[in-house]
């Protein structure tokens, strides 16, 4: 894309920064409202007094600050997750601009937008939704060539094998232990990072995650007694992180 290529370095990481920080706003009532049933659409209202808020009350970061964290009506605390996911998408941004500057940077950071909620509802809820999932692997076929440098059959190869191996091992698991080892939006996830990444970069992916998820549950294990063959792991975060991260990774171990 020769407009975002033409941008200046400092320019694009501010730019993808206050992007982010927009895009966070969003993304954090989505994954507050979404899982009680509430509308994502509409006004902005106040979680306490449900006053329709102004515009100058939804500036990501600055408004809570200038607030002092609370409703100017009711006085009830703002959500310190709303400034949370704000920062953390604008990292995003930032970090994908000044890593990778043009084209390849923009859509590691709509990569990684993609993600943060999939990877907030799974960490909270233990859910994937099939919405997200669909949206993420949808433009992962129809925008994420220049990421990777992947071809379009790459990343359908990448979606079905992806997929289709994730759920073949749930279905291993379910028929042995007699149990579920894994929810079924897990392979969903994996076959919408497929449609980004391709088939190449899927192993590295796949094994950052399961090592993840591996430090992760030994970790939980020293804070309580419960076994880890009891205990629910939320994959969809390990495979999301695992993800983002090997968009960079990969060049650097392929050579390519």
């Amino acid at each position: 894309m020769p407009v975002v290529d033409a941008l200046p370095f400092g320019t694009g990481v501010a730019l993808a920064a206050l992007l982010g920080l927009i895009f966070g706003s969003f993304i954090a009532t989505l994954v507050l409202r979404w899982p009680a049933g509430r509308s994502v659409l509409g006004r902005s209202r106040c979680d306490g007094c449900d006053r329709v808020l102004a515009p100058w009350e939804m500036l990501p970061l600055l408004s809570a600050l200038f607030s002092r964290g609370r409703c100017r009506t009711c006085g009830a605390p703002i959500d310190r997750f709303h400034g949370r996911v704000e920062l953390a998408s604008g990292a995003i941004g930032a970090f994908a601009l000044a890593l990778m500057p043009g084209t390849a940077g923009w859509l590691w950071a709509l990569f990684g937008w993609l993600l943060l909620p999939l990877i907030l509802l799974d960490a909270r809820h233990f859910w994937l939704p099939d919405r997200l999932n669909l949206l993420l692997g949808a433009v992962g076929l129809l925008l994420a060539g220049p990421l990777l440098g992947t071809t379009l059959l790459d990343r359908w190869i990448g979606a079905l094998v992806g997929g289709g191996l994730l759920a073949l091992v749930a279905w291993a698991y379910r028929r042995s232990r007699g149990v579920e080892g894994m929810g079924g939006g897990d392979p969903k996830l994996v076959a919408a990072v497929g449609a980004w990444l391709g088939w190449q970069a899927l192993p590295l992916m796949l094994l950052t995650a399961s090592l993840g998820g591996i430090v992760w549950a030994f970790a939980a294990r020293q804070k309580g007694d419960r076994p880890l063959s009891g205990r629910r792991v939320p994959f969809g975060v390990f495979i999301g992180t695992a993800a983002f991260a090997a968009a960079p990774l990969w060049p650097l171990i392929s050579g390519r």
